[in-house]
């Protein structure tokens, strides 16, 4: 097992990043519960407005930037839903390698266009993460390739961490930060730099109800992978966290909540009519956390962030999401 990402890491990788990830706004929004006690404030980080639409790039470039030139010459392969695979085919562009992203029969036509758009050649493999992950590191023995792993992945933990870095320069006086996990790169990272930098704030990591992967191995005290997963959140649909991504959350997170595909569609639309965001499903379960105020959030301790992890979402899917939502 790798030990923890440390500060001096993050950091680093903030300035590798930069020009490439945006410094994405914090905006605060009006308290949604007016008989409720106020926080200081309530924010969104507004990762939706990276350039291929979510966090992803921070630590797919992160990782790539750091390749040797061989292996730049000889190319990256990943196995993603979209966001990732879009974040590495968008790296490898700007680094010039060439990339492969393998991608689930299910993924939606936004994000296999979005990895098409930057180049990269799309290979399509099953329905889960495993699948996916397997056909990709058969590519990669048979080409020489690069796996760029979606998130148990020192690097890749270290580039999402730079978010939770900007977090805290926004909003200094943040209490509670409410951050989405799938297979746990990002809430590993953001939870890492939070806690390393300000121990007081508090990390509540949400995942849907219909993919509990994380929530079961905290209860079970180790890694368990799930029997099948269901949920508008395509993002978040891994069946198994990772273990060094595992190994961060139960060091750096304190709590693991689940919401339930009514209270993302709903986020979604609460999103779009608040704060004039398109927030994807999986961008919006945090907003779904927060708006249920679950995870033990105090509002009387600091301002409250929800990140928006991202926003590529079918249009006719948003619409549907953004009519039939009555909100909160």
């Amino acid at each position: 097992m790798d030990t923890f990402v440390t500060l001096d890491e993050i950091r680093a990788a903030r300035e590798r990043i930069k020009g490439v990830a945006r410094l994405t706004p914090l905006i605060e929004v009006a308290w949604p519960k007016p008989s409720s006690p106020r926080p200081s404030s309530l924010f969104l980080k507004c990762e939706n407005l990276q350039p291929m639409g979510a966090f992803k790039i921070r630590g797919a470039y992160n990782m790539i930037a750091q390749l040797p030139p061989d292996a730049l010459r000889r190319g990256v392969i990943t196995y993603s839903s979209g966001n990732h695979g879009q974040a590495v085919a968008l790296a490898a562009q700007k680094l010039g390698a060439p990339a492969v992203i393998v991608m689930p029969t299910t993924a939606p036509a936004v994000k296999v266009e979005g990895c098409k758009s930057y180049g990269a050649e799309v290979i399509f493999a099953g329905t889960t993460s495993l699948d996916r992950q397997a056909r990709a590191e058969q590519e990669a023995r048979d080409r020489g390739l690069t796996i760029v792993p979606p998130f148990d992945h020192r690097q890749i933990i270290i580039g999402q961490g730079t978010m939770g870095l900007e977090i805290l320069e926004q909003c200094p006086e943040v209490g509670t930060v409410y951050v989405p996990v799938g297979g746990g790169g990002m809430a590993s990272g953001v939870a890492a730099a939070i806690k390393l930098s300000k121990p007081s704030v508090r990390v509540i990591a949400v995942e849907p109800e219909g993919a509990p992967k994380m929530s079961r191995s905290v209860a079970a005290g180790h890694p368990i992978t799930l029997d099948s997963s269901a949920t508008i959140a395509d993002g978040l649909m891994n069946l198994r966290p990772g273990d060094l991504t595992f190994a961060h959350i139960r060091a750096f997170v304190d709590d693991v909540v689940t919401v339930s595909e009514k209270d993302i569609a709903s986020a979604v639309g609460w999103l779009f009519r608040n704060a004039r965001l398109v927030a994807e499903p999986s961008g919006a379960v945090t907003t779904a956390a927060m708006l249920l105020g679950l995870g033990g959030a105090d509002p009387a301790k600091g301002p409250i962030v929800a990140i928006v992890s991202g926003g590529n979402v079918a249009p006719e899917k948003f619409a549907q999401y953004i009519t039939r939502s009555t909100g909160h």
